[in-house]
């Protein structure tokens, strides 16, 4: 079984590579009935939910994905490099990015690239209820939808941070939460220099 896995790079050094996924194995009890049901029932109480962190796939593929939220001096640069290599990525979109670089949005969209959701305002999302969750989510929705037309349905949570609460409310509001597994650590000294803070590579 191949899984996609996600890795995060600086958007100049972009590189391609395989990963050889592990199997995992399945460890199965014999309990009785009634436990079973009532352990089942508290399993799923306190089952802590996951966003998508990685996907099956046969096909030799890597996807692409960046976090947009700080400024666009790079953007033209990196949708040239895309271009050059027939790359095709997902643009995680915040609302006050798209408010203040309409141009750089309409640009990504037009080369083929995909639009998603990384909220309005760059908030910690666990930390808000559901309701200021689905708030984040509507407003930058509706940022790029008034702009370019889309209907995003893929979500980033900002800082890679969530709890069951921000999962819920994703898949509630027609988003399927998206996270990264590996990460390179290089937001911690070019975050603040790159138009696009985040960039994740998905690797098979």
């Amino acid at each position: 079984m191949k899984l996609f896995k996600a890795i995060h790079i600086k958007k100049k050094h972009i590189l391609f590579a395989v990963a050889a996924i592990a199997c995992v194995g399945v460890v199965t009890c014999v309990v009785p009935p009634a436990a079973t049901k009532v352990s089942s029932i508290i399993s799923a109480k306190n089952e802590r939910k996951l966003p998508i962190y990685c996907v099956e796939t046969d096909k030799p593929q890597v996807s692409i994905s960046f976090d947009a939220a700080w400024g666009a001096e790079d953007t033209d640069q990196l949708l040239q490099i895309l271009a050059d290599n027939e790359v095709k990525a997902t643009f995680f979109l915040c609302g006050y990015w798209v408010t203040d670089y309409p141009e750089e949005v309409k640009k990504i969209a037009e080369a083929g690239h995909d639009l998603g959701n990384h909220s309005s305002t760059h908030p910690h999302m666990n930390q808000l209820s559901s309701e200021q969750i689905a708030k984040e989510l509507a407003d930058c929705h509706k940022a790029v939808k008034d702009l370019t037309g889309i209907e995003m349905n893929l979500f980033r949570p900002p800082f890679g941070e969530y709890n069951n609460t921000v999962i819920e409310t994703s898949f509630a509001n027609s988003y399927y939460p998206i996270q990264w597994d590996i990460d390179t650590l290089e937001r911690k000294t070019t975050a603040q220099k790159s138009g696009l803070h985040r960039q994740s590579f998905i690797l098979f």
